[in-house]
């Protein structure tokens, strides 16, 4: 029984990771902007091109499918010599390190958490370091099933728990629960719920937060999140307008005056 349903989850893994794209030259400037203006501690927000990241694009109403952490230097390297600087969650394979490289060609945004000290930055790194190589349970059916068709009468209100729906262990589900764990660990918040309380004889309210569950987190909710500053590679490496080479283009013909009568 446990080896069927594995077989089938491995055929549904198959089916909704297809599309991948193919490697493809990147432009190597912008791969080199986008390395110098990461952090350890960032969240690299990626535009996928599978057939999950459809589904996962339609139910969190945004362009961001993926999500990965950059955790630094680790040691490690591809086959090329590439370090290996990414954490991320991947349906096929689970919790691996990856090259920046992987994601040259993709639409990608880095999202900073604020005020975090390197402390907190290595108890956010050390967290997802310590769970590589964990696998998603391929007998968990009814996990993989949600992707296949994003529902399109699916009310707004729920997008967000079927995101949830199925996952014993969200962690292994999507790529944000792992990240948003992470940043629990070191009780930095991304989206908590938020509970207003007066004290007796106050008139200000005090803000009171509460973690929402890690299984409720999108890859989007890195970029709306008003703890994390969206971090622009082009202007961090310092962006000069007036030595941008603009393309010739013909100069506008004269207007002609008609003549009065």
């Amino acid at each position: 029984m446990n080896r069927g349903l594995e077989w089938l989850g491995r055929a549904v893994v198959g089916f909704i990771t297809r599309g991948r794209a193919e490697p493809r030259a990147s432009d190597e400037k912008a791969l080199a902007r986008l390395r110098a203006a990461l952090r350890p501690g960032d969240v690299l927000l990626v535009e996928g091109g599978m057939k999950v990241s459809a589904a996962i694009k339609y139910l969190t109403q945004s362009t961001w499918s993926h999500a990965a952490l950059y955790v630094g230097e680790t040691g490690q390297f591809t086959d090329d010599g590439e370090p290996l600087v990414l954490a991320e969650v991947e349906m096929d394979v689970g919790c691996v390190l990856s090259p920046l490289s992987k994601y040259g060609a993709f639409g990608t945004r880095i999202c900073r958490p604020q005020a975090l000290d390197e402390e907190g930055q290595a108890v956010v790194v050390d967290y997802v370091l310590g769970r590589l190589g964990t696998q998603y349970d391929l007998k968990n059916i009814l996990d993989l099933m949600r992707w296949l068709i994003p529902l399109p009468w699916a009310p707004k209100s729920w997008r967000r728990r079927m995101i949830a729906l199925g996952s014993g262990d969200p962690t292994r589900a999507i790529c944000s629960t792992l990240i948003a764990q992470a940043f629990e660990a070191a009780r930095y918040p991304v989206l908590p719920t938020i509970e207003y309380a007066r004290a007796m004889d106050e008139a200000d309210f005090e803000e009171i937060l509460h973690i929402r569950h890690h299984s409720l987190y999108m890859p989007r909710d890195f970029d709306i999140s008003p703890y994390f500053a969206v971090v622009k590679p082009t202007l961090e490496a310092g962006f000069d307008y007036r030595a941008l080479t603009w393309a010739r283009e013909a100069a506008p013909a004269p207007l002609r005056m008609a003549a009065a009568e």
